[in-house]
This record gives structure tokens, C-alpha cells and sequence, in this order.
């Protein structure tokens, strides 16, 4: 398990648009569809990453507080499934069964959409606003596999809530840490 951490993108870039399949019957998603009323969550995940298996059960959880606030979410995997066939799409599927995700889980199969937003690692969260401008990149908290922190969602909280009361978020943001994403 090799860590990397994410880049740290300008705040107040746009999401790049996309149209991703959900992997499975080619149906096709794009972020105009896909985006919440105040504001989304984009988040690089993957199956078998063990900073995503630390964190899923907490962010399912959390991702309620994003639903219940209209902040739209949607979860990318873009490793390379010929060396990790535990990404697959199939295995997507069961993943988000699983887990109960109530957000897509989509298949950026050419990694496209992962160099257009620069992700670097798994889990890796860009929070925009109701514009689509970048408002929060960073790290879900400082808990990470093995190091005895337990799990909060403080940084992304903080991020949301700051988010939700329409203010400036004006705290530190740290890089997230996780397995870097399987390129081709």
C-alpha cells in the first residue's frame, strides 16, 4: 500500500464536465445531471483501497447529511481494471450494494475524467459549490488505517457546514491521503 497524497487544486476552478457510464447496462451520467442544487461532492474511490474500506461505512453515514442538504454526490473509479480486476465494474456494482451507496458509483474507464480533475488517490474529495467552482479538496479528516484516530469527517464536515451557511471556508485544507490510482 503505497500512500499518496492528493494534489492540491486551485480553489475556485470549475468541474471539468463529464459523461460516464455506470459501467454495467451503458448508461451514461454527466455532472450537469448529476449535480446537486447546493453544491457536489466528487470523490475518487475504489473497491479494494484500504484508506476507502477505513473510511465507507463512516461516509455512507455522512453522505446523508449531503443528501438531506441537496449537495449532490458521486463516487469515480478510474483504476486501471486489466491489473486490478477487483475494480471492475461489476465489482463496482456489488461495492455499492454492498455498502448501500444512495449516490452513482461510475466507471471513468479512459481515466479521463480523473487527469481532467487532477485526483491523484483513493479517497480523493473535491467539494463544489452550487456554481460548480472547487470550494473544498482535501482529506475526509486525519484518520487513517492503523493510526488510531478515529474516524469524524471533520475536515469535509467543516467544508460542508461552511458550504450550507453559504461562508467563506477559511481553515487549512490538507491533502488526502490514499493509495495512489491505478493508471494504465
Amino acid at each position: 500500500m503505497a500512500a499518496t497524497e492528493s494534489k492540491m487544486v486551485s480553489l475556485g476552478s470549475k468541474a471539468p464536465d463529464f459523461s460516464l457510464s455506470n459501467g454495467l447496462d451503458n448508461t451514461f451520467l454527466n455532472l450537469t445531471d448529476l449535480k446537486g442544487k447546493n453544491g457536489t461532492l466528487i470523490l475518487f474511490i475504489c473497491n479494494h483501497c484500504p484508506y476507502v474500506l477505513h473510511i465507507i461505512n463512516h461516509f455512507i453515514l455522512f453522505s446523508k447529511k449531503l443528501i438531506e442538504n441537496e449537495i449532490g454526490i458521486i463516487a469515480i473509479s478510474s483504476n486501471d481494471i486489466n491489473n486490478y480486476p477487483e475494480d471492475s465494474p461489476a465489482n463496482m456494482l456489488k461495492f455499492s450494494k454492498k455498502y448501500n451507496f444512495s449516490f452513482p458509483y461510475l466507471f471513468d474507464e479512459k481515466q479521463d475524467v480523473a487527469k481532467k480533475y487532477d485526483a491523484t488517490c483513493t479517497p480523493d474529495f473535491f467539494l463544489y459549490d452550487k456554481n460548480l467552482s472547487l470550494f473544498y479538496r482535501g482529506r475526509y479528516d486525519k484518520s487513517r488505517p492503523n493510526n488510531n484516530e478515529k474516524l469524524s469527517a471533520q475536515d469535509l464536515d467543516e467544508a460542508v457546514n461552511s458550504l450550507i451557511k453559504n461562508k467563506k471556508f477559511s481553515k487549512t485544507q490538507y491533502p488526502s491521503l490514499g493509495c495512489n490510482i491505478k493508471w494504465k
